[in-house]
């Protein structure tokens, strides 16, 4: 038999290993791609279900399915491993180089996994907008250089302070010299303003899901040629981010702000899906 049962998705500990398997070992943690199971995807719809305290790994293989982590990171954090992947696919496509002034819209988890990502790319100053004082402080300890609280700050005029005044050319007004911009608010305000304000050739990439048509102004578009990029998922970014969450995993921790237990999973997904109620929601498996 060449699959393992383990305990709990996204993040487990193997506690039945197939007599084909190679390179697992029970008690083994490791975190698991969760689009990347040859029956379907896990949660989602899948044919496994979801929220379940034990999981079939069928043609498990290191590398493919799963990632071994060391022990003393937490589950919870080690939970985080398939958003902060989305989020670093985000980074990616937006094609950050070393120097870039990028800002972030939204400092939910993947905002804030965003930031991360842009850090390790090398950046030089990265600002998180947001409406909530609790997500921009969050912002702030794990490493943004500045905030900008979009409800009672001028994002675009917060920005030529903070990022400097990009060349006129055809553009009228002051325009921020940021480089990349990152929707991951999915407010329709989000990528109008950024239209509104970008320099020549600045970058706009969406990871947010926006649940309402969004009407942009194509000709002012046109003469900022800004380019739009879009994000969905990891195609390779899900092992990716594994050893950053291994190395600084006390800071990812902080983007977690509560933690439930699984008998408490009801409560867990209410809070979720109330806006502004919770950041990132985790529910351990005893």
């Amino acid at each position: 038999m060449k699959s393992v049962h383990v305990t709990a998705p996204d993040c487990a500990e193997w506690v039945e290993v197939g007599a084909e398997v190679e390179g697992i070992q029970l008690g083994d943690h490791v975190v698991i791609d969760t689009m990347r199971f040859t029956d379907g995807l896990l949660g989602s719809g899948g044919a496994q279900g979801a929220l379940t305290p034990v999981v079939l790994v069928r043609d498990a293989a290191l590398g493919v399915q799963l990632k071994r982590i060391p022990a003393h990171v937490p589950w919870e954090v080690a939970a985080l491993n398939e958003p902060m992947a989305v989020a670093l696919h985000a980074v990616n496509r937006t094609q950050p180089k070393p120097g870039d002034r990028v800002v972030i819209f939204g400092a939910g988890p993947i905002g804030l996994g965003a930031l991360l990502g842009y850090r390790r790319k090398g950046v030089a100053h990265i600002v998180v907008v947001d409406l909530q004082p609790s997500r921009l402080e969050t912002a702030l300890r794990i490493g943004a250089d500045a905030v900008i609280d979009s409800s009672s700050e001028d994002v675009a005029a917060r920005l030529v302070e903070l990022h400097g005044e990009a060349p006129h050319g055809f553009l009228p007004g002051a325009r921020p010299a940021s480089d990349i911009y990152l929707d991951a608010a999915g407010a329709t305000v989000v990528p109008q303003t950024v239209a509104r304000i970008a320099k020549q050739g600045a970058t706009l990439g969406i990871v947010a899901v926006h649940k309402k048509p969004v009407e942009l102004d194509f000709g002012a578009i046109l003469m900022s040629e800004l380019t739009i990029v879009w994000s969905v998922g990891y195609p390779t970014e899900i092992f990716e981010v594994t050893d950053d969450i291994v190395e600084n995993w006390e800071k990812y921790r902080l983007i977690i702000s509560h933690r439930f237990a699984f008998d408490d999973a009801l409560e867990a997904l209410t809070l979720a899906a109330t806006p502004g109620a919770a950041d990132k929601v985790t529910v351990l498996f005893d």
